[in-house]
């Protein structure tokens, strides 16, 4: 599951191509306090859609044998409640004082990653998502943008876990 901060522009559909062709389960958009983009009224319903039809169409040209589920955008507290009830919660930073690739992995159970937004994650969400389970942890030495963070921890995080030691499925 990869949690998503909302991006601007066509970034946000993008984040969401990559990362289901990239093999995520879960997207859930997030509305972090450095968001540009406010998903609210019929533009929140809008986008919410756009990324839920970007998922179908990545879903399909991928070979994926289901969609993945883009939920309903959450606040920084609700998503503090995903931490707590994740196995593994994992929030994306430049400055974290370990590197993804070298986070243990639990055997079983939820994995969530936390990408932020373009301007960082506040020092008061950082703050609400460690407290309630999460770790930081860095993906590198550079800066990727909010639409590719997503796709390159779950590419860390799946070829740890031998997720991607499958097959992919033949065509009809």
């Amino acid at each position: 599951m990869v949690a998503q901060a909302l991006p601007k522009g066509d970034h946000g559909p993008l984040a969401v191509d990559l990362m289901t062709e990239g093999g995520v389960d879960v997207i859930v958009p997030w509305a972090a306090q450095r968001c540009v983009t406010r998903w609210e009224g019929a533009r929140g319903e809008r986008a919410l859609a756009r990324w839920r039809a970007t998922a179908a169409q990545a879903a399909k040209q991928s070979r994926r044998a289901w969609l993945p589920e883009v939920t309903v955008p959450v606040s920084t507290g609700e998503l503090a409640e995903r931490v707590a009830t994740a196995t593994l919660a994992v929030l994306l930073d430049p400055a974290g004082p370990v590197a993804l690739s070298e986070v243990g992995l639990p055997g079983s159970g939820g994995i969530l990653v936390i990408v932020g937004p373009e301007g960082g994650v506040s020092p008061a969400e950082t703050a609400q998502l460690t407290q309630a389970g999460a770790i930081a942890a860095r993906l590198g030495p550079t800066v990727l943008r909010t639409s590719s963070a997503g796709l390159v921890a779950a590419a860390v995080v799946a070829s740890r876990t031998g997720r991607w030691d499958e097959p992919a499925p033949l065509r009809p």
